[in-house]
């Protein structure tokens, strides 16, 4: 089940929403915990019982660290935890990787595991392992409800694509929340804004994408055409699924952390890894890029530090050598920007900033959305004029004309020109007391032209589902 279906906005939510506000206060985590099974077995039956299985390791790790602190088996625990969480995780997402490469090495015959990666194991996983982590440090006091402790790992709005939400940030939410009108309407209206976003923007873009693997003949255009729509698709899926996530979290009494802010406004590779997928860039520097000594290390050892980091970046998001190469490639970005760069970057002028920015963004989401990394040199090549394709041709230009104004769209609706101009008007009187009617409508439009479009069409993918 997708956010964006008709299912799970005129069935799944509207019943849950009753009947969570309806029972009493202690008994809301254990329907959002049965709510949030129903939800995940609806799409993935069979790993359900891995799910729950995650989230009791995390719990019984967590006691166990707790129980035993201060001797060596609490360390002993963390390892097990450790072990489990990775253990999995690279069985089901990464073994067939392994497996395909020691055959082109050794050139041996080993069969293909029969394995479909789990939705959303990549985020869960990451979930319970901070949460050990921290108990074990001592960062974060053992939590000793286990449902509760299951409601959390098994949170449906952050469950399948993120953000990564650690458990330190809703500790005491989980224990106990507050709940209001104003954060219900706040969380609507965030949930409408990411449902357009993924619906009418992100899918829109996708089709572009889908013309370009079907098109008769490429072209340099056609290939510019498509690398600039996924750029685009990915930002609004990804970040319209955080919108949706957040927005649900708020409608039942939880704050999750932002995971996007306005990436393609950055003027610096740095800076752009701030914006983007927040959490997780979060995740790698507490649980990884610090342990290793961060950048309070010598020259070696941060080039050792920030290359591990981002090659366990790539790899996260997929077992697959280009997405090793796009992770490894920011990694030499970041180490030139700060050890070369250094604040001569800031010398540089804004537009020339912006531009480079922008154009490494583009050629690496280009090898991200390949089916390989040859696939993904070969479309580089192909924006360069390398592949003796033509400049256009017509089937090129008539997707040009068909998705250009949306293309402007979504490039204007990435950078926050609208969300200032639309806090600079509510700043008049007048505006303030016309908004109060015209809010509401507009949410309403919103939600009901998300509608006709889901009810018109079937293509409703979910970038970040693959990870």
């Amino acid at each position: 089940m997708v956010f964006s279906s008709v299912n799970f906005l005129y069935y799944f939510l509207p019943l849950l929403l009753i009947v969570y506000f309806a029972v009493p206060s202690r008994a809301k985590n254990l329907v959002l915990f049965v709510f949030s099974i129903a939800f995940y077995f609806y799409g993935e039956p069979l790993y359900t019982v891995l799910l729950i299985g995650a989230s009791l390791s995390g719990y019984v790790h967590g006691r166990l660290i707790d129980y035993y602190r201060g001797t060596p088996r609490a360390k002993g625990f963390l390892i097990s935890s450790i072990v489990v969480g990775i253990g999995l995780l690279g069985f089901f997402k990464y073994a067939n990787f392994f497996i395909e490469n020691i055959n082109v090495i050794f050139d041996s015959q080993l069969g293909l595991l029969r394995v479909i990666l789990p939705i959303g194991i990549s985020f869960y996983t990451f979930q319970v392992l901070s949460y050990t982590i921290d108990v074990y440090r001592g960062e974060v006091a053992v939590h000793r409800n286990a449902l509760d402790f299951m409601t959390y790992v098994a949170l449906f709005p952050q469950l399948i694509a993120g953000p990564i939400v650690r458990y330190e940030t809703i500790e005491h939410q989980l224990k106990g929340r507050t709940h209001s009108f104003s954060d219900l309407y706040y969380g609507i209206r965030r949930f409408a804004v990411g449902l357009g976003k993924k619906v009418l923007i992100a899918n829109t873009l996708a089709e572009v994408v889908v013309h370009f693997n079907h098109a008769d003949q490429a072209s340099i255009l056609f290939y510019w055409l498509a690398a600039i729509a996924f750029m685009l698709q990915i930002y609004y899926d990804f970040s319209g699924y955080s919108d949706m996530a957040i927005g649900l979290g708020r409608m039942f009494g939880f704050r999750f952390p932002e995971n996007f802010n306005y990436p393609y406004v950055a003027k610096s590779v740095t800076e752009f890894w701030r914006r983007w997928h927040i959490s997780l860039g979060m995740w790698f520097r507490r649980y990884v890029y610090i342990p290793l000594g961060g950048n309070r290390v010598n020259v070696l050892k941060l080039l050792r530090n920030i290359l591990i980091v981002w090659f366990l970046t790539g790899f996260w998001h997929g077992a697959a050598w280009n997405f090793i190469v796009w992770g490894v490639l920011y990694g030499v970005l970041l180490l030139f920007e700060k050890l070369v760069l250094k604040e001569n970057i800031s010398r540089i002028p804004v537009p020339l900033r912006h531009g480079y920015v922008l154009f490494v963004v583009l050629i690496g989401f280009v090898l991200f959305n390949a089916g390989s990394l040859s696939e993904g040199l070969e479309n580089i090549q192909g924006m360069f004029g390398l592949l003796g394709v033509p400049l256009a041709t017509g089937e090129s230009i008539y997707y040009l004309r068909s998705y250009g104004v949306v293309i402007l769209l979504a490039c204007i609706g990435s950078t926050p020109l609208i969300a200032n101009t639309v806090k600079g008007l509510r700043n008049h009187a007048f505006m303030i007391r016309l908004s109060d009617y015209l809010e509401p409508a507009a949410y309403v439009f919103l939600i009901v032209m998300v509608t006709a479009n889901l009810v018109d069409g079937s293509f409703n993918p979910f970038i970040y589902f693959r990870f």
